[in-house]
């Protein structure tokens, strides 16, 4: 009796990984065994990537608010202990939002901050 090797299982699984390497360069999407470590790869970057891209969006909120601060004559550093002083509660990408779309209601949440260093 001849063995099973369930060629309709292992055809899905090769479709699935070709289909994943749609659109990458050369023999990456169409040998299989190329394309097998190429979409381990790319998902292992997805994976990191997406923790990072949070980090990459805390640094661009912070360098954003710092810029937005040094206008009103204080640090990102002085205005965050401020509002924790004044326990305003406002996270970075809502700041950093009025620092750059709305300069006068960032200009105000400065002034209000700093009225407990006065």
């Amino acid at each position: 009796m001849p063995r099973a090797r369930n060629r309709v299982a292992s055809r899905q699984r090769r479709k699935k990984v070709l289909r994943l390497a749609k659109g990458y360069w050369g023999s990456r999407s169409k040998v299989y065994t190329v394309a097998k470590h190429a979409v381990d790869k790319g998902l292992q970057y997805s994976y990191r990537d997406r923790r990072k891209r949070k980090q990459h969006f805390r640094r661009l909120w912070i360098s954003r608010i710092n810029a937005a601060a040094r206008l009103h004559g204080t640090t990102y550093s002085r205005l965050a202990f401020a509002l924790r002083q004044q326990e305003i509660t406002l996270n970075r990408k809502v700041l950093a939002d009025l620092a750059m779309n709305e300069p006068d209601i960032f200009a105000q949440v400065v002034k209000q901050a700093q009225q407990s260093e006065n």
